[in-house]
């Protein structure tokens, strides 16, 4: 049963679970947040509906997930590929996430590319990168 804390999160389930399935043993902690050390840093590479360029902290970046998930409910995530190095400690995950926008009803697909650094079992260093227009597209689309 998932830990109820992490309810309000539910719309980015699929993401999450992707994520923690990627890194599997590698991390303790059974849901993506328990995954994440306490002063991550979580970086992302481009410009996108006000989220930062840079979180630092399990805490923010969980505030930030709460404004993502009032705005998007993915439905999917998939097409996963993992690329370990560094015996493990640095792990590279490929994948798409599908959903929707809420404010709009507009669909939502995009691609991403995620460098992840593990120290301690907890991710310690996030940094993203994803197909920016298809977020931008789905972002400013008129409702329907």
């Amino acid at each position: 049963m998932p830990d109820p804390k992490y309810t309000a999160y539910a719309p980015a389930a699929p993401y999450f679970d992707l994520v923690r399935g990627a890194l599997g043993a590698l991390v303790d902690g059974e849901h993506f947040f328990d995954a994440v050390s306490d002063d991550v840093v979580y970086e992302v590479l481009y410009d996108i509906g006000g989220w930062p360029r840079v979180i630092r902290g399990r805490a923010d970046l969980m505030a930030g997930f709460r404004g993502y998930v009032d705005a998007i409910a993915l439905h999917s995530a998939d097409k996963l590929i993992v690329h370990q190095t560094d015996g493990g400690q640095v792990v590279v995950i490929e994948y798409e996430v599908h959903g929707t926008i809420l404010a709009t009803g507009t669909k939502y697909d995009n691609r991403f590319c995620s460098i992840i650094t593990i120290e301690n079992r907890k991710i310690a260093h996030w940094r993203d990168y994803m197909d920016s227009l298809a977020a931008w597209n789905a972002l400013t689309a008129r409702a329907r």
